[in-house]
Order: structure tokens, then sequence, then C-alpha cells
């Protein structure tokens, strides 16, 4: 009896300690969430070296998921292209309109400009952003024998046409300075056996499209050459003294001609015809300028006046106001004008009023012994166009440049550009970067006076800006 229940007391023992062996322990819950991470991460890694030792299987998990990835429907893709189509059509259409909005504001500025222009009152203020030139800067050329009389400038700035008092007419290239052309005179009296000038050359101009260039001498005759080639077209005959005057209207063929027999006459130079004749003057025209308008105005020597002349109306305006003979105008825009002479006043005009704006006496200072001061002649003007900025020419050893002031009612002098001779031709490029003097050792239309000093050549002066000048009405609004 104590034997078995020893055994059994050791059967409980067992037992007891059995279940302590089987009893868990209680794992704090930080410890147990570190403890399944571990094993989540060594489950991946497992995972994943299994699919890397099955090739098979690990690409055609991977072909599944790209084919997931890339499969669409015929309809999806219709759906898609059609979208990359709108936008590309949207981008374009929105390239377009800012296009379309730049070149209206473009064609919005010029028309703008244009209606000024024709009003006369587009104005670009260039005077106060113009330079001195350097006088090493100034280039010469040579090739006249006798003084130049007149000269012109072609459209695109590239080329001077030149005419002198030895009959003979040059062509230049303005880059190089070189001759593209010459076209000799002729002697007095082979007018038959020589188509060109047997006398003085007195009057130039080139149409606007740079096809026609027209020369007329004091010998009544006006000759067309084709300006390329410099080819004789036409010769005009009808004036019945010197022609001393031609200007080509802005954007046609048709040609006004001013000569000492006191007409101004009207061609149509692309006909090979004659228009009309206009009389009004009293004494010998000197001078003759037009634009756009079908108009001319006209400098009339020793009758003082200046004349605009309207041409489908019939009409003159006359104008009054320098004290001596008046020997050069030139248009400023459509609405003023400028001219020069020989009691060496200068005068800003404006077509609404009979008296001129204003005038600059002895523009050019006094010459001669003291008590017997004269005033220098003024010989030449030019006027950059639709600017503010014109030049004045006259045998005082110097070119001058004046700035006219608001509503063209001053001109002030801006500077003076030093060169020995007559001045008998002054003119603008287009684009105003530089300035083409045309000097002799007389004047163009006769010899008062003679400069031995003096050089026959044409000159050709640089202007330097310091900023883009700006373009405003005239009135200054």
């Amino acid at each position: 009896m104590a034997a078995s229940g020893a055994k059994k007391k050791q059967q409980q023992r067992a037992a007891a300690a059995g279940g302590a062996g089987r009893r868990r322990r209680k794992v704090p819950d930080a410890e147990e969430k570190s403890w399944q991470k571990a094993g989540s991460k060594l489950n991946e890694e497992i995972s994943s070296d299994s699919d890397a030792e099955n090739p098979t299987f690990g690409g055609k998990r991977k072909k599944e998921n790209e084919a997931e990835e890339i499969e669409e429907t015929a309809q999806e893709k219709k759906l898609r292209l059609a979208k990359l189509y709108l936008e590309q059509l949207r981008q374009q259409e929105e390239e377009k309109a800012e296009e379309e909005a730049l070149e209206k504001d473009l064609v919005a500025g010029r028309l703008k400009e244009d209606v000024l222009e024709q009003k006369g009152k587009l104005q670009r203020l260039i005077a106060k952003d113009l330079q001195p030139p350097d006088t090493a800067a100034i280039r010469v050329l040579r090739g006249h024998q006798l003084p130049i009389t007149c000269l012109v400038i072609s459209p695109d700035d590239k080329c001077i046409f030149s005419a002198a008092k030895d009959c003979s007419i040059i062509k230049w290239d303005v880059e190089s300075g070189k001759k593209l052309h010459v076209i000799p005179g002729g002697k007095k009296g082979t007018e038959a056996q020589h188509v060109c000038h047997t006398a003085h050359v007195l009057s130039m101009a080139i149409s606007s499209d740079g096809k026609y260039l027209a020369t007329g001498d004091r010998n009544k005759l006006i000759m067309i050459w084709e300006a390329v080639t410099c080819k004789h077209l036409y010769k005009f005959t009808g004036h019945r003294d010197a022609v001393t005057g031609l200007s080509f209207q802005k954007g046609t063929h048709q040609l006004y001609s001013a000569s000492h027999d006191r007409s101004v006459k009207v061609w149509n130079v692309a006909e090979n015809a004659y228009v009309e004749t206009l009389f009004g003057h009293q004494d010998a025209i000197t001078g003759l300028d037009s634009l756009s308008r079908e108009c001319c105005v006209t400098s009339g020597g020793r009758d003082g006046t200046v004349r605009v002349w309207k041409i489908p109306e019939e009409s003159q305006l006359v104008f009054y106001g320098h004290q001596g003979s008046i020997d050069c105008v030139q248009l400023i825009n459509e609405e003023h004008m400028v001219s020069g002479a020989d009691d060496g006043s200068v005068a800003l005009w404006g077509l609404s009023k009979k008296k001129p704006l204003t005038t600059v006496r002895q523009a050019h200072s006094n010459h001669g012994a003291q008590g017997l001061e004269q005033p220098y002649w003024i010989s030449s003007v030019a006027t950059l166009l639709n600017s503010d900025v014109v030049a004045t020419g006259s045998h005082s050893a110097s070119v001058r440049l004046w700035k006219c002031g608001e509503g063209f009612r001053r001109l002030e002098p801006l500077f003076d550009i030093p060169l020995i001779g007559f001045v008998n031709s002054l003119k603008f490029s287009s684009a105003g970067d530089f300035l083409v003097v045309g000097v002799g050792q007389e004047h163009r239309l006769g010899r008062w006076w003679r400069i031995k000093e003096a050089k026959n050549s044409i000159c050709i002066i640089p202007l330097q800006r310091t900023t883009a000048g700006s373009a405003q009405p005239a009135d200054g609004s």
C-alpha cells in the first residue's frame, strides 16, 4: 500500500512537470511584433529565392503582369488616338491664334502709321538721338570732272546715281564706293550721234520701285533710263528751257518736271506719254518735290513763291515768305515742307498756312568784308522723310543739320559737318543711316563764285544714333 502510494505521487509530479513544460510563456507586445516582421521578411526572401530558383514560374508571372499593363481593346486604342489628335489640333490652333493676333497688331500699327503719314502727322523723333559724325568716317567718291549738280539714292539704299556739269551720269555702289556704271556725256551739237546728255545735267529722280531713272539737262531734255542696267529708254521733249526739277509720285510711274520756262509738266513714264502742263510761276522754277499724293511743290526762284500744285483739281496754292530767290524745296511729310533761298534763310511751312511756320535768317551766317556782309546762299535742302531732321547746304564750308520742334514751329541747329565747296545736292538714305552730299567748285545753276580748293565729289556721311528714334503724331499728341 505504501509502495503504491509513493508511485502514484511520483506519477502526479511527472504529470505536473509535463504540464508546466507545455505551458506558453507570455511574450510582450512589442517583442511579438518585431518577431512577426522578421518572419514576414524571411518569408518574402524565401519566396523570392524560390521564384528565382524556378525561372519558368517567374517568367510566366512577369508576362502576365505585362499583359495586364499593355493590353487594351480596339475601342480604347481609338479613344486614346482620338484624344491625342484633338490635343495636337488644340495646340496648333492656339499657336495659330497667337500668330494671327501678333500679325493683326503689326498690321494695325502699320495701318495707323500709314494713316498718319497720309495726313502728314507722322513724325519720327530722331534728331535728339543723332550724334556728330567722325570726319574720318566720311567717304569721298571721285569720278566727275566738273561740279556735281544732282544725285539720288536707290530705294534700297544700295546705290547712288550722280550727275554733273560734265554731262556724265555715274552709278555707285554704296558699300564698296565703286563705280557700277558710267554714262559719259557728249559734246554739244552731237545729240544725233549720242544717246546721252550733251549739256549740264541739272536734275534727277528715281521711281519708288527703283525701276526708272529720270534726268533733266540745260538743253531742255528729259532722259529716261532703266535704273538697274542704265539702259536708255525714252527721251521727253517739250520744255522750252533748262529742266531744273524732277520727281516721281511715290508708288507710281507718274513724273513731274519743272523748268526755267516757268512751267510744270506731268508725264507717264511707263507708257512713254505726256499728260499735261501747268502754269503759274512768274519766274524760272528752281526746284521740285513730291510724295504719294497727286500733287507736287515747287520753288519759284525770283518770283519769291513756293507753290503746291493739285494735279486733279488743276489748282495751285501760293506761299510767300522768303525775301530772295527761292532755290530749293523739299517735303518733310504730306503736310509740311522746307525751303531755302539766296537771302540765307530757311523756312518751314505747313500746307494749311500761306506764311512760314518758322523762318531762320542767315542760317549759315554771313561772309564778306565788314559792312558788306552777305548771307551764305542756301543752295540745297534735304529732309529725312516723316521725321524731325532737316539738312541744309551752302558754300559756308559745312553742312548743317537741324531739328524740327514740336508742331514744326521751331528749327533748332543740331551740329555742323565740315565740307569745302558748294553743296549742290543733299539726300538722306531711306533708313536714315547716312547722308549723301554732292559737292562742287561752283553753284549748280551758275558760276557766280568758284572755290578752287573744293573737290568735285560725292561724300557719304554716316549718321549715328544713341538709341532708336520713336514715332508719334506730328502734333505731339
